[in-house]
């Protein structure tokens, strides 16, 4: 049966459907250093604690006392996202291997942007589409006020070790790092006054995974770049771990488009085209005040 013979694509080839779904959920810096959970479509209310109960040691035959502690809730919100391309109609003609191949272009293309979105939107409430910040948004993670600012004097490895300690210093674990390309590419090509690089261990930073203990990924999505304006940011350090709280709510559904004009380009019939549609849906909760940047005044 031809590829292209439905409308609803929710049952395309598994291998290409699978791809689609691990990859938008792992091809981001925040997937890469924070654990997805399961959560329900909706609000997700999550439980903190103010102040952890403490344990008390009880003589035999005394009386107990209150642990104390108290707990309070933040909630996790639905944010969809999804992107749509257009392609000329006479794809449908072609032998279905072809359309599987076409397929597969699409749903590799699709699934870089759902998995940029995750980041972009977290970070910084981007709309990824536009470039602007969503102003309703007020949960995102560069309102944190530990900043540190890179000079024209700054060492990368010192600018780094201080914002640790900005974190450190707020008893916050410090779980992972987050770095711009050209940060990794600062940090792996820093050198002592004799010539050596500080740190070898990095090569040219592409695919550096740990830096000083800490696990690390690298994304041009920490500048904000292409899509935005350039965010000046270029190292996130704090606690990935449970510091972002994050799932998917909603798997990818795949939808062909035949008719109508479903982007605001125009109809479909009359330029030739049709459409396919990939929709996500996240909910996060960030917890800002568990992160610190490094950002480039210089910039």
């Amino acid at each position: 049966m031809a590829v292209f013979g439905t409308g609803d694509l929710k049952n395309l080839p598994r291998n290409i459907a699978d791809g689609m779904v691990k990859d938008a959920k792992t091809g981001s810096t925040i997937a890469a250093l924070s654990g997805r959970e399961a959560q329900r479509f909706g609000n997700v209310d999550i439980i903190t604690f103010n102040d952890f109960p403490k344990a008390e040691f009880v003589g035999q035959g005394a009386d107990k006392g209150s642990s104390g502690g108290s707990f309070g809730s933040v909630t996790a919100e639905p944010h969809k996202a999804q992107v749509t391309m257009r392609f000329n109609e006479e794809v449908q003609w072609a032998d279905e291997d072809y359309q599987l191949g076409v397929l597969q272009e699409l749903a590799d293309a699709g699934k870089i942007a759902l998995a940029r979105a995750l980041d972009l939107g977290l970070y910084y409430r981007i709309n990824p589409l536009t470039g602007t910040a969503i102003s309703g948004w007020t949960n995102y993670l560069n309102t944190t006020t530990k900043r540190v600012e890179i000079t024209s004097t700054s060492a990368a490895d010192m600018d780094i070790e201080t914002a640790v300690g900005l974190v450190i210093g707020a008893q916050k674990p410090v779980t992972g790092i987050a770095l711009d390309p050209s940060y990794a590419w600062t940090l792996a090509t820093a050198r002592f006054g004799d010539g050596r690089k500080k740190f070898p261990e990095l090569g040219f930073g592409v695919n550096l995974s740990s830096f000083q203990g800490l696990p690390a990924s690298v994304g041009d999505t920490v500048s904000g770049r292409p899509e935005a304006a350039d965010t000046k940011v270029r190292a996130i350090v704090g606690d990935f771990r449970s510091g972002i709280r994050w799932g998917v709510q909603r798997d990818i559904p795949v939808e062909l488009i035949k008719y109508g004009d479903p982007d605001g380009q125009g109809d479909l019939k009359r330029k030739n085209q049709i459409a396919l549609r990939l929709e996500i849906v996240y909910g996060w909760y960030v917890f800002a005040d568990r992160f610190a940047v490094v950002e480039d005044a210089t910039a």
